[in-house]
């Protein structure tokens, strides 16, 4: 087992908590001990929920190892169903209390509760969370679901849909909701069923009356999706409509399902993303290159929002899911990059390290390794902290989601555009720590004060490094070289948004010379090597 400071995933039974939190009436009883007991920090500190989550713990310790766990459990089962009198209960083991082989399933159907027992089979050592999570679903909707009812002949009554796959502690799933919701409702199309989140188990027993699925979070949704198109013959709607292009796809494709007219939704005046994109203040941002990784469902549509809409190039794609790896491989060659197709933080800090991107978008982990290489990040997936559940209204679906991703991603760039001219500046009298506030005039140093250097301005300089070292050239093996103090200093002159460039170039000069070590007369020599 490999050890990390940070994770992607945790465990499956993680997952079902995430689906039981996210439901009302379900509880959730899971066999494991002391120390497994971490929902409470879950969903109440990181999510923000008003509630604490719906989990019962029979939690064993040492010394019980040697006594009957299975009566622990059992009695566990009842005090829940007695004390919260859930409509349904799931039943499952963490991955500590997997080994002792208790069999939750078999010793909850032993007690035969009033309410409906959904067991849980979740290899802990094979499986992680997201699995965990979309498996949880997909027991309860077979488990629940009554296959006698079918969908009412359509005449006289609005298309009737179900959206799967919102879940607690989802990246912006309630907001998505609420934004699809919008949608739908401009097409003419009434939502049935949100599941799992706000759902009942009443819910999922009449899930099959709906005319047709919408599958917004694959990770969650797509087995129970696939499942209710076998067995209800129901169609499945899977674009998501992240970003203005697939949005418009999305409309489209709900609206030939339901058989409306998709023009009042596709007339959305809301979007500002496209003027944006085409205005001269956006022209900078042309050719910046992103490096994106999350779950595979945000970084897809974030690839394509980047290389489509936004006209940044796609320097690096990936996911840590792997059970969504063909489609991240489809995706990753439309955009001509290799895939990166893992759960390790510390590949995926290489990669970003490699690819020297000018912006990252990604989850939590990229966020810490982008501020420790000093790139601008935006988060765009799970996992997240506390700040990426905000009290606004913030979706990442639909045409208000489109704007506010392009507020989310070019702010990083502009307020990183702001920092770096203040640093270039800041030999500048008027700039200097020493000089006061510019509206007062008391506090404002003099020029004399604060001579200006003799020599050649550092911005200046820097510019002149910039422009040379800045062009395109073969990647080279650059891992043996290092870099001195007053180097790093003159490279962090040179603008942000070119800096990456200017490392690559001035190391494979150094690999080619031979040289070890980067200092002023490398990184020099390298600027008149490419100059000419």
């Amino acid at each position: 087992m490999q050890l990390a400071v940070w994770t992607y995933e945790g465990p499956p039974h993680v997952g079902a908590m995430r689906v039981a939190t996210a439901m009302e009436g379900v509880h959730f009883v899971l066999h494991a001990p002391q120390g497994d007991t971490y929902a409470d920090l879950l969903f109440t500190m990181i999510e923000r929920r008003g509630k604490r989550p719906p989990v019962t713990y029979t939690t064993f310790q040492a010394r019980d190892l040697g006594k009957d766990t299975a009566e622990l459990l059992q009695a566990a089962i009842r005090e829940a169903t007695e004390r919260f009198a859930p409509e349904a209960l799931l039943v499952g083991a963490s991955c500590t209390a997997e080994l002792i082989q208790d069999d939750p399933a078999g010793l909850a159907e032993a007690l035969d509760l009033a309410c409906p027992v959904i067991p849980l089979e979740l290899p802990s050592y094979q499986r992680k969370e997201a699995w965990g999570t979309a498996e949880t679903f997909y027991r309860m909707v077979r488990h629940l679901a009554d296959r006698s009812l079918r969908p009412a002949p359509r005449e006289g009554r609005r298309p009737l849909v179900n959206l799967l796959g919102p879940c607690a502690l989802g990246f912006r799933h309630r907001d998505d909701v609420a934004e699809v919701r919008r949608l739908l409702d401009v097409l003419g199309i009434d939502v049935h069923c949100v599941a799992p989140l706000g759902a009942r188990p009443a819910d999922l027993v009449r899930i099959g009356v709906a005319d047709f699925n919408i599958v917004l979070y694959p990770e969650t949704g797509e087995p129970a999706a696939q499942w209710l198109s076998r067995e209800f013959g129901q169609p499945v709607v899977r674009t998501v409509p992240i970003g203005v292009g697939a949005t418009r796809e999305f409309i489209a494709e709900v609206a030939a399902l339901a058989g409306v007219d998709p023009a009042p939704a596709l007339a959305d005046a809301g979007s500002r993303l496209p003027w944006w994109s085409r205005s001269v203040d956006s022209t900078y941002l042309t050719g910046k290159r992103v490096f994106i990784f999350g779950d595979a469902t945000h970084a897809i549509a974030a690839a394509r929002m980047a290389a489509e809409e936004l006209g940044f190039t796609v320097c690096g794609l990936g996911c840590y899911n792997r059970e969504f790896a063909r489609e991240m491989r489809a995706a990753a060659a439309r955009h001509g990059v290799e895939p990166l197709i893992t759960d390790d933080h510390l590949a995926v800090e290489d990669a970003i390290r490699a690819a020297s991107p000018e912006l990252v978008l990604g989850t939590q982990m990229e966020r810490h390794i982008a501020k420790r290489f000093g790139i601008p990040c935006a988060v765009i997936s799970s996992p997240v902290h506390v700040q990426d559940f905000p009290a606004r209204h913030s979706p990442q679906m639909g045409f208000e989601g489109a704007n506010v991703i392009f507020d989310t991603w070019i702010h990083p760039l502009v307020m990183g555009l702001e920092e770096h001219l203040l640093t270039m500046f800041r030999d500048d009298f008027e700039f200097s720590d020493a000089a006061g506030p510019s509206h007062l005039h008391g506090g404002v140093a003099t020029p004399a004060a604060h001579p200006a250097p003799q020599d050649e301005p550092a911005e200046a300089l820097a510019g002149a490094i910039a422009d040379a070292l800045t062009i395109e050239v073969p990647a080279t093996d650059t891992a043996a070289v290092t870099w001195t103090a007053d180097a790093e200093r003159e490279l962090r002159k040179i603008p942000f948004f070119v800096r990456g460039k200017a490392r690559r170039n001035t190391e494979g000069f150094a690999v080619l010379q031979g040289r070890r070590e980067i200092d002023l007369a490398t990184l020099y020599d390298a600027k008149a090597y490419y100059a000419q």
